[in-house]
């Protein structure tokens, strides 16, 4: 099945739903960051998130999310964009914890205390950010928290990720459902005890679940309207270029001695992994630019 999140929205248009597939989305930051279980769950749910955030954005939007918490995963990070690009990394792949029913402790790989920053680009001179504090670590709850306090939209965020005894990720996605302004009390306390009784939504996309499955289980019985759907893929625009400007920022001097201690250099991207190298040929031509 594609990656793709489809927009909804139900209950007399009082509703609205995001819900996504992310599965291969999530397997490619797992082959590229080379990411144990935990450790997957933890970058997937925030890559999942992430999608659907950047799905509110519009045209050449952008948002980045910031995951600091006190636990072994360090931080977490995440861009996405309004044409379904996602991508990210933490600062520590090589963490593994479970419950003891086996299922994977993402709590205690990010901490229970520390932050959630959301930095928004909407093409102003300024960037818009807003934080909030981790209340789990479970990252759904979290985020949940982050709409409402930072976003003033009351909403509920399930986000989730199969991990394999063998490390393959297996499913990812999520929900996000928003209260639009005039919903009764009885739609939201209908919709309170679905989501207590709805099956964890890692376990509905590893069982085939689409995205149209999901709100459709979401809504019930009620009747729904799918808006538009938004292809989902891991992207990073990264290239030599980029990188060949970011040593020219270092100036002359480290320029220098990087020439004459190492005759050469090599870059890897935090986001793709991808390695760029830099003869000791291309860093003098680099360095002859420098004014």
């Amino acid at each position: 099945m594609r990656d793709y999140l489809v927009r909804a929205t139900s209950f007399d248009n009082k509703i609205r739903i995001y819900a996504i597939n992310a599965t291969n989305t999530v397997k490619e930051a797992q082959r590229r960051h080379q990411l144990w279980p935990t450790a997957s769950a933890a970058l997937g749910r925030t890559l999942v998130v992430g999608a659907m955030m950047g799905a509110m954005l519009k045209g050449k939007e952008t948002l980045t999310i910031k995951v600091n918490g006190d636990g072994p995963i360090g931080e977490i990070l995440v861009d996405a964009n309004a044409k379904g690009e996602v991508k990210g990394y933490v600062s520590n792949p090589n963490v593994h914890f479970q419950y003891p029913d086996g299922k994977l402790n993402v709590s205690k790989a990010v901490g229970s205390k520390g932050e959630i920053q959301v930095i928004k680009d909407l093409g102003m001179k300024d960037f818009f950010t807003s934080s909030v504090d981790l209340i789990s670590g479970e990252l759904g709850q979290d985020f949940t928290y982050y709409f409402a306090k930072s976003e003033q939209t009351p909403s509920s965020v399930g986000c989730g990720v199969f991990v394999d005894t063998d490390n393959a990720v297996l499913a990812a996605g999520g929900f996000i459902i928003q209260v639009m302004p005039g919903a009764t009390e009885e739609t939201i306390s209908q919709l309170e005890k679905t989501l207590e009784n709805i099956k964890p939504i890692s376990e509905m996309i590893h069982e085939g679940y689409t995205p149209e499955d999901i709100v459709k289980e979401i809504c019930q019985n009620e009747p729904f309207n799918i808006l538009s759907d938004l292809d989902i893929r891991f992207v990073c625009h990264c290239n030599k270029d980029r990188f060949a400007r970011g040593l020219i920022s270092l100036g002359k001097d480290e320029l220098k001695q990087i020439i004459e201690e190492d005759k050469q250099a090599e870059i890897v991207c935090h986001f793709c992994q991808d390695k760029y190298h830099f003869t000791e040929e291309e860093l003098k031509e680099l360095l002859k630019s420098i004014s």
